[in-house]
Parts: structure tokens; sequence; C-alpha cells
């Protein structure tokens, strides 16, 4: 299988990391799929002093996810027509002001949500690993719970209302949740549940290869992709479309409403096709179950969005019912 899989999917597909191992799967065949594009994690490196650097996609996919976001916001300031009373939430220079602390909030709360959610115990045994950022590991629920009290502090500070501060910024999260999930598919981590779908991808490593009872190679759902259109792609369409020609900057609250539902509900969906985190896997508990009773439950990502979803459809009813 080992021969066959690097005659396949080339050379690297057995040297690749891959962040979290599968499971067994359940599946007996599988004859169509899609074979893993030859992408690089790295798009150059360079060797300075003896020492490498590299820019990875997945760094570059923060940096321009960001700069579009900030793109978006600025648009927004902009355009007084699309606020109540014609007065913009904040100015154009105050939105790079906020930046930095979305900035901070981002990778201090998306570090820190991994730790806490997902591996507390490995890393309260090994705490000097928290810092080593470039080993992976960041956490979308901790990244947005980092973002939300940036946010309070800059808002507070500065006096500025926090609603419709909140809906600016959550304008501008979805390009940098599409590539981050594009860049999640280069990386060949995050993958989904093994699949006969046609649509399947055989995620090159040993990790991904690990279906005992699949004949041959194993494809999986290709979950980041899902995740790309559906958190990025689409929720970002809906929200600028809102937001321009629906007047919903009018009524604070309905833009962050909107989105903190729309991903809670999309990451909750994936969920189901999505591979599980390795530490919540055991052989009672294959599906990786971080709650379950009797065989049903819900996996760490599902129980994360569920105050996401609830919150957003506190916002949206709150902001239908002030307009």
């Amino acid at each position: 299988l080992r021969r066959f899989v690097s005659l396949y999917m080339g050379r690297e597909a057995l040297t690749r990391k891959v962040d979290f191992p599968a499971r067994p799967c359940s599946i007996s065949d599988m004859i169509a799929m899609l074979s893993f594009p030859d992408i690089a994690p790295e798009i150059f490196s360079v060797n300075l002093f003896g020492a490498t650097f590299a820019l990875r996609w997945y760094a570059l996919a923060y940096i321009v996810g960001i700069l579009l976001g900030w793109r978006v916001a600025t648009a927004a300031v902009k355009r007084p027509q699309l606020w109540r009373n014609d007065t913009p939430v904040m100015k154009p220079g105050q939105v790079e002001d906020l930046l930095f602390w979305v900035i901070l909030g981002v990778i201090l709360g998306g570090r820190l949500g991994y730790v806490l959610f997902y591996q507390p115990a490995y890393y309260l045994s090994n705490p000097a690993a928290i810092l080593q950022l470039w080993e992976g590991g960041m956490s979308f629920h901790g990244g947005a719970l980092g973002v939300i009290l940036a946010g309070l502090f800059y808002t507070w500070k500065h006096r500025i209302p926090i609603i419709s501060t909140g809906d600016m910024v959550c304008l501008g999260l979805a390009p940098g949740l599409f590539l981050g999930r594009l860049a999640n598919f280069i990386n060949a981590e995050l993958w989904g549940r093994p699949t006969d779908l046609p649509w399947g991808v055989a995620f090159p490593g040993e990790a991904a290869q690990f279906c005992p009872d699949v004949a041959g190679i194993c494809a999986r759902h290709p979950s980041q992709l899902y995740e790309a259109l559906l958190e990025g792609l689409l929720l970002g369409g809906v929200l600028i479309w809102m937001a321009w020609k629906r007047g919903a900057l009018k009524m604070p609250g309905l833009i962050g409403g909107t989105f903190l539902a729309g991903y809670g509900a999309a990451r909750f969906a994936v969920e189901f096709l999505r591979q599980p985190d390795a530490q919540f896997v055991t052989p009672g508990n294959p599906l990786g179950l971080a709650w379950h009773i009797g065989g049903w439950g819900l996996t760490m990502g599902q129980i994360l969005s569920l105050p996401m979803l609830a919150v957003g459809i506190f916002l949206i009813i709150r902001a239908r019912r002030q307009a």
C-alpha cells in the first residue's frame, strides 16, 4: 500500500505532516476519487545565517485575509449612506487602529482556544509548546473570542458603539475564513471522514490513509473546501449583499448576528463529515464525540458552535425588533 500511495500521489505523500490521525473507516471499497494536488505547503524558503525562513500558504492566508477584511471594513465606513442616520460607526483611520487589536485577538485567542478546548492536558504537561505556533494548532472559536475581547476593549477605550463595531468587524471576516480553509486543504490537514463519493480526495500521509476497511487508497471528504464555500464564500457574499443592498448596517446587530448564526450553523453541519480530533477518539467512541450519551452526542466543534448560533439568533431578533 505504501508503494502504491507513493506512486499515485508522489514521494511527499508518505512524508507530509497531518495534524489529526484518522479513525478506522467503514467503507468497504472506493473507486471514484480525486487525487490530491501537488502543491507544497511552503511557497518559498530562504536560508539566512544558518536558519531557514519559509513563507507558508497558511501564513499568506492570514496576511491576505486580514488585508482584505480591512479593505471591506474601510469601504463600509467610507459610505455614510450604509449606516443609521448616515453616520458610520468610526472613521477609516480608526479602522486601522482597531486592526492591530483584531490581529492580536486572532493570534492569542486562536492559540489559547486550541490549547484550552482541544489539548489542555498535553499543554499543561508541555507549557513551552504553547509558544510554538509554527507547529500548528489554532482554534477559530478561540480566535473569535479573542477578537470580541479586543473589540470590547477598543470600543470602551474610544467610546464607540459596540454592536455596530461588531457588525463592521464581522463584515470583513469572510475573506480570511475562505483563504484559511483553502490553506488547510493545501496543508492536507483537517480533512473529512472517509467517503466513496466521486469528489472524495485521496489525501497524502499515513494518518489520512489509515482506513483498515478500505481496499486500496482511502478517499475522504474535502471538508476544508466545504467550510471555505459555506463559511467564507457563501456567508461572506450574503453579508456584503445585506450591507450594501438591504441596509442591514442601519440595524445594529443584524450583520453580526447573521455572521454568528451562519458560521455556527455551517460549522455544526460540516462537523458531521469532518474527521474528529484524535484526542477524542477511543475504541468506545470512534466518532470522536466530545460529549455523548448512549452513542449520541456532539463533537467539540459542534459544542463550541452552539453558543455562536444562539447569540447570533438573539442579535438578529433584537435588531429586527429595534428597527
